[in-house]
């Protein structure tokens, strides 16, 4: 717990004002319940006994001012606690979302979204509860019990050995207990992530889980899944509610001790009866704080397992180091200089040597894991090569800060990313909302037609997926954001899949004209796409094994033959 706190200490010690005026709201509820105590010494002295008539006035307007205080004290408490709880967590949910969109592909491909997404909402709350609810309770049940313990003291010494002997019993065992709860409270936040990964899958693929009718099917795999978290939740409970209990029988010892050697030092007159209640108040007081501290440490270590959690995506180092340079040109040279990248046994791409120019139309051809996705995603940075290197301009792509860099690259890669918002903000993705430059992107990516036919045009809202689009309109905005951007380097990931012949061909003849003076690099399995293509590049397990224009390439390369057979039209 204090490496965790220490983590937490610089963000903490920026709300000096609020923890300030938390610290008073404990101080006026800390006193306050001292004070309860300390009133039953004249309620039964004075007021029962002496009978002393003054008092029937004075303790009920007592009690009045003593819970007047504890309750603004609460208040203040309350408000304060709450608003630094929700200020941090807000702070590091954007902090995490920040770190994980900006770490490499790899880290994005390994984890599951469910997992990413568990950390960012589940992990984040328990923190909040930490850091807003359990850290200054811990803080105020502290102060309650030294402030207690000190009273007791003052009124009785010998007692109050007898009444607290019992506490050390305890200690162990928590501590014992946290380490429990720690362990169960991080199989359950890891058990979570696994449920909201398959809620995450369920909701995604819900048109293939209907195509065949496998409600049933993933229902009984989400119970596999939730049925475990269940039974884990369960470990935590059965381990953290014995606390509880623990501390209430510890109570009832030193109350039983208490009674037993107080009730004597009154028979024998060296306490009178008020004395007695007031010390027996104080410590029935003393005991509740007690089993609070028993009880919020066991919560602790749920926050500690999650804060764990958040800490160790916060502390990962991406793999792509970010350069310096800006790229304030376009990109008019690109260069492959013995380029080789290795996944786990086999070369993604090896030994790539390729030198591309400004108004140059390259094709990718090849099987399927041949290195043509992985050779676009060079380019973007979403890998760096183990050897060789890659040039923009003559410079080093790692030189370059990665924003500079994709500034003057668009992609349109075979999964279309439709956004819920207006469709003019996704032409216009990340950037302001210029309608004419909107319209004439669609334009050319022969999607004015259907434009026209939606209800608000081009500021009709997109559903979740785009799903009130055909996947060829999907498609077609996809193209648009790329042309939309202007970019210098347009990468083509299967762009026009989803396209009918005719509609290809419109759009082909449109993107000539416009790419004319850009560097183009299109994977496709159409003959239509790359035939006029000036370099088609032929690749096999991540190396190129020939390269030529469609005529040349039909003459001198088998491989390529073959994949022209295949090619669909």
């Amino acid at each position: 717990m204090k490496k965790i706190l220490k983590r937490y200490w610089p963000y903490i010690k920026e709300y000096k004002l609020q923890y300030f005026l938390v610290f008073i709201g404990i101080l006026f509820t800390v006193s306050a319940t001292a004070a309860t105590a300390h009133i039953m010494k004249p309620l039964m002295d004075d007021m029962f006994i002496a009978k002393k008539e003054e008092m029937l006035t004075f303790i009920p307007l007592a009690l009045i001012g003593i819970y007047f205080f504890k309750s603004a004290g609460r208040y203040i408490q309350s408000v304060f606690t709450n608003y630094i709880g929700q200020h941090i967590i807000t702070r590091f949910r954007e902090m995490l979302l920040d770190k994980i969109i900006n770490l490499d592909m790899g880290f994005l491909y390994i984890n599951r979204s469910g997992e990413l997404i568990s950390r960012v909402t589940n992990d984040i709350e328990r923190i909040r509860y930490f850091v807003s609810n359990l850290l200054p309770e811990l803080f105020r049940e502290t102060l309650t019990v030294v402030t207690l313990i000190g009273y007791v003291i003052y009124l009785n010494p010998m007692l109050a050995f007898y009444s607290l002997v019992v506490m050390p019993l305890v200690v162990y065992p928590i501590i014992f207990i946290g380490k429990k709860l720690k362990k169960y409270s991080r199989r359950s936040q890891e058990k979570n992530a696994d449920v909201v990964t398959r809620l995450t899958e369920v909701f995604n693929n819900s048109e293939i889980i209907k195509a065949n009718a496998t409600e049933k099917f993933e229902m009984e795999r989400f119970s596999v899944q939730n049925w475990q978290f269940f039974k884990i939740n369960m470990k935590s409970i059965y381990v953290g509610d014995i606390v509880s209990p623990m501390m209430e029988l510890v109570g009832a010892l030193g109350l039983a001790a208490v009674i037993f050697v107080g009730g004597r030092e009154v028979y024998n007159d060296n306490m009178t009866v008020g004395e007695f209640t007031a010390f027996l108040t104080a410590v029935g007081l003393v005991f509740q704080p007690i089993r609070r501290i028993g009880s919020i440490y066991s919560k602790v270590q749920d926050a500690v397992a999650a804060s764990e959690r958040v800490f160790e995506v916060l502390d990962i180092q991406s793999k792509i180091v970010d350069g310096k340079k800006l790229l304030e040109d376009d990109i008019s040279h690109v260069e492959f200089k013995n380029v080789k990248l290795k996944y786990e046994e086999s070369y993604a791409l090896n030994n790539i040597n390729i030198e591309i120019k400004q108004g140059e139309n390259i094709a990718l051809v090849g099987d399927s894991g041949g290195g043509k996705s992985t050779f676009i995603n060079m380019l973007l940075r979403f890998y760096d090569p183990d050897s060789g290197e890659i040039l923009v301009n003559n410079t080093n792509i790692k030189d370059f800060t990665q924003d500079s860099l994709k500034h003057h690259i668009s992609l349109v890669s075979q999964r279309i990313y439709i956004f819920q918002d207006t469709l003019a903000a996704n032409v216009a993705y990340g950037q302001e909302v210029d309608e004419d430059k909107v319209n004439e992107a669609l334009r050319l990516a022969d999607a004015s037609s259907f434009v026209a036919s939606l209800e608000d045009g081009i500021h009709t809202k997109m559903e979740e997926f785009g799903a009130n689009l055909s996947g060829g309109q999907r498609q077609r905005v996809a193209i648009a954001r790329a042309i939309y951007k202007h970019s210098s380097l347009l990468l083509f990931d299967e762009a026009t899949s989803a396209l009918d012949n005719e509609s290809e061909k419109r759009i082909q003849a449109a993107l000539d004209e416009y790419t004319k003076d850009k560097i183009t690099i299109t994977i496709a399995h159409r003959l239509s796409t790359i035939e006029h293509a000036d370099k088609i590049l032929v690749m096999q397990k991540g190396e190129i094994v020939a390269s030529g224009n469609h005529s040349e390439l039909l003459k001198k390369s088998e491989v390529y033959q073959r994949l022209a057979g295949q090619f669909k039209d």
